[in-house]
């Protein structure tokens, strides 16, 4: 048996080659491929340039893909990845799930968890014993994704541009930002932002200097840190109230590079969350979400693959 287990995310894609037993045989990664703001043709690009690159030297098709990608549980998302999939050559047992889901299985297999990611955007997702899931933000930079690396970012720059303009206190975070883009004063990052087409993972990157501000003893980045903790926590809460497992022994994953970039963010949520279920562990997920993929498409392959339905 080989499998493709692909996470297509909003900073990278990649894409695994694995038998029958989750032995990975080959690793692709390519460019970030997410349907909510990349066109459909580039996310075609990416996705058969790893796919060629993971199956290189393999004759015989994969006997499941499992892809995962920010926001297809909406309806009109699944179905344009699966004809971009389609044209690509793979026309059954292609299962296209929401790349959360890939990052919690990655973490607990398919036992009960809640996922709470924070990379480029930030989404919670979770499932419980009795197959039921439920999620919370995760709608894109312009709906919300509070506590992502993007929310991060932004609150950054802002803090800048009200130290500027008398708004706001000093903070360290006005010489880190203007030597990160090369600019002598706060009003050249309109130039930056704006004129640039700065994208958001280039924003997104910016939650590392807030770290480093934190570190300096900085209060404004400690502000904008407990804002996102207070954001991811209060997603966090709502799945678990609705999975009804906060007295459950369950497994919360943090999971997303914002964790790497920024650990205060990761110990404070950590802290936090016995909070809202005093008895759940809390791990961060120390693979790729891809193997993820991997374990459904192979659930999927050998036909013993039950996905969590979404409460209403």
């Amino acid at each position: 048996m080989r499998v493709l287990g692909i996470d297509a995310g909003a900073t990278k894609t990649v894409c695994l080659l694995a038998d029958g037993e989750g032995h990975i045989l080959a690793e692709a990664r390519g460019a970030g491929a997410n349907l909510a703001v990349d066109d459909e043709l580039r996310v075609e690009k990416v996705l058969h340039g790893v796919i060629e690159e993971a199956s290189r030297g393999t004759q015989e098709p994969p006997d499941a893909v499992c892809l995962g990608m920010a926001g297809v549980d909406r309806p009109e998302d699944g179905r344009l990845a699966r004809t971009i999939m389609r044209r690509l050559g793979y026309r059954s047992r292609v299962l296209v799930v929401n790349d959360a889901l890939l990052a919690l299985v990655a973490a607990v297999d398919r036992a009960p968890g809640i996922v709470i990611v924070s990379g480029t955007g930030a989404i919670v997702y979770g499932s419980n014993a009795q197959g039921q899931a439920a999620r919370s933000s995760g709608w894109g930079h312009l709906l919300d994704d509070e506590g992502s690396g993007y929310w991060i970012g932004v609150n950054a720059l802002k803090a800048v541009m009200r130290e500027a303009d008398g708004r706001g206190p000093a903070t360290d975070l006005t010489p880190r930002i203007l030597a990160h883009f090369g600019v002598a004063a706060a009003s050249d990052l309109v130039h930056v932002v704006y004129y640039r087409d700065l994208s958001r993972q280039e924003i997104a990157g910016l939650s590392a200097l807030v770290q480093q501000s934190l570190d300096a003893g900085d209060d404004v980045a400690r502000e904008i840190l407990e804002a996102a903790a207070s954001e991811l926590l209060r997603s966090a809460g709502s799945v678990t109230a609705r999975l009804g497992v906060a007295q459950a022994a369950i497994s919360y994953v943090l999971a997303g590079g914002v964790f790497r970039g920024v650990p205060w963010l990761a110990q404070r949520l950590s802290e936090r969350l016995a909070e809202i279920a005093p008895r759940a562990s809390v791990v961060t997920l120390d693979v790729e979400p891809a193997v993820g993929a991997v374990r459904l498409a192979t659930a999927e392959a050998e036909g013993t693959l039950v996905l969590p339905a979404y409460l209403p």
